[in-house]
């Protein structure tokens, strides 16, 4: 990217490999994000000339763009870091070579998030080329471990509490502009996340006596924890329609088929049907109306002819709102009904505050997706994923996550996998979303 309006170069092609973990990470080496961070001076000269930038943590970014007030801070998210890759099953190439082919720049992280990173600091930086001041303090957070629920962020919300800065709207990455992904409603949606769920990974183990595989006892420790796991499996967690659902489902709903719209203007009523129609229309939607539980990891014998004196499994739980750490246990508890399977919490966080929709800050937000994407509709919804923006609700009230790209559904499938791009006209549209956001500050 080069200041201006759009992009002319791939904001990837010439970034360091800024992976987290995976093959090749040394603790202690010469890290990538220095790289990064060099490319970024070189790339965006008069962000680091005029803005004042702070190193917290390990290697992530605060940065302060004085406003013509500090009265109602901003604070716009995104981070640098990105998941590994396997090299081998990208059909499209070397996975950071950031190649612009076919109207798109491909690699890991062009979506997840290193695009959002480079058009806000695209959009800052033509907006000071022009002499632009925004009418209130903006911070920019620019994380560096978020993959990895790291502690960049967690400094960044110290480091503005320290300094007595309570924002008036933190926007992260999130939602994204999408078509297809409601009934009957052909308009594009920017889904703009109003909450996300809370994340709960329990270690469930079980015990038994070993032996040799010739001669097995029954109930060993493995069948033990494999009758858990199907437990699991045939009771999940029953589906709700939470508030954030409802006003997505209300709002959508009057854009839909005629024969759908009749039946969403019952949404209220009708909550129990609908949760159920969710469950089974995608796993998004499933996810959408209920907490979700799976066995990501499974360990028993050490070798293929040894009876397991111990079996254990780790459960990925994305918690909904409504739904505690305490509760899910407790329920996870109930269905296992097994006494000799133990549950360790290694990993917790409760599901995030719900942000308003009736506040100016929606409203600006609704506004710059207008700005760069003029046919789309704008709803709230229950982000699945996690983000670094669960940690500034103990200093914000009005958090929301969205990341302004049109994605097709084979795009957001590519954010942790493989063949991960961007469109060329998203990143454009992606600069006038934050343009329009920053010039919008005066106006609310």
């Amino acid at each position: 990217m080069t200041s201006g309006t759009g992009p002319a170069t791939s904001p990837s092609s010439r970034e360091p490999r800024t992976v987290d973990r995976g093959p090749g990470f040394t603790e202690g080496a010469p890290s990538p994000f220095d790289a990064f961070r060099d490319a970024l001076r070189e790339l965006y000269p008069r962000v680091h000339a005029q803005l004042e930038v702070e190193r917290v943590a390990r290697h992530g970014l605060l940065l302060r763009w004085r406003g013509a007030s500090d009265e109602r801070p901003v604070v716009l998210m995104a981070h640098q870091d990105v998941v590994p890759v396997v090299p081998a099953e990208w059909t499209s190439g070397d996975p950071f070579s950031g190649e612009i082919r076919d109207g798109s720049v491909w690699g890991r992280g062009t979506l997840d998030d290193k695009g959002s990173l480079a058009v806000l600091l695209e959009a800052v930086e033509s907006l000071l080329g022009e002499g632009f001041v925004p009418a209130q303090d903006v911070w920019l957070s620019l994380g560096d471990d978020e993959e990895i629920a790291g502690i960049s962020a967690d400094a960044a919300v110290a480091r503005l509490r320290e300094l007595g800065v309570r924002p008036w709207l933190v926007l992260d990455e999130g939602g994204a502009v999408v078509t297809g992904a409601f009934p009957g409603v052909e308009a594009p949606i920017a889904v703009v996340g109003v909450t996300e769920k809370g994340i709960l990974d329990v270690e469930m183990s079980t015990a038994a006596a070993g032996g040799h595989a010739s001669t097995p006892e029954r109930g060993g420790a493995t069948w033990r924890l494999a009758r858990a796991i199907t437990r699991l499996e045939a009771h999940p967690f029953p589906p709700a329609m939470t508030g954030p659902v409802l006003e997505m489902v209300d709002g959508l709903g009057r854009h839909s088929s005629p024969v759908l719209r009749s039946l969403f203007a019952f949404a209220g009523p009708l909550a129990p049907v609908l949760a159920r129609v969710f469950t089974r229309v995608s796993p998004e939607t499933n996810a959408m109306v209920r907490t979700t539980v799976v066995a990501t990891m499974l360990e028993g014998a050490p070798g293929a002819n040894v009876v397991a004196t111990s079996a254990r499994a780790n459960l990925n739980v994305r918690i909904a709102p409504g739904e505690t750490v305490a509760s899910v246990l407790a329920r996870l508890r109930r269905v296992i009904a097994d006494d000799e399977v133990d549950l360790r919490v290694v990993a917790s966080t409760e599901p995030s505050p719900v942000s308003p929709t009736d506040a100016p800050q929606f409203a600006l937000v609704r506004s710059a997706v207008g700005a760069a994407y003029p046919d789309a509709l704008v709803s709230p919804y229950v982000m699945l994923a996690a983000s670094d923006a669960r940690h500034f609700t103990s200093i914000a009230q009005h958090v929301y996550r969205f990341s302004p790209f049109a994605m097709t559904r084979e795009q957001r499938e590519g954010l942790h996998g493989n063949d991960e791009h961007v469109t060329v006209d998203a990143l454009g549209r992606g600069v006038v979303f934050y343009r329009a956001l920053l010039r919008g500050l005066a106006d609310r």
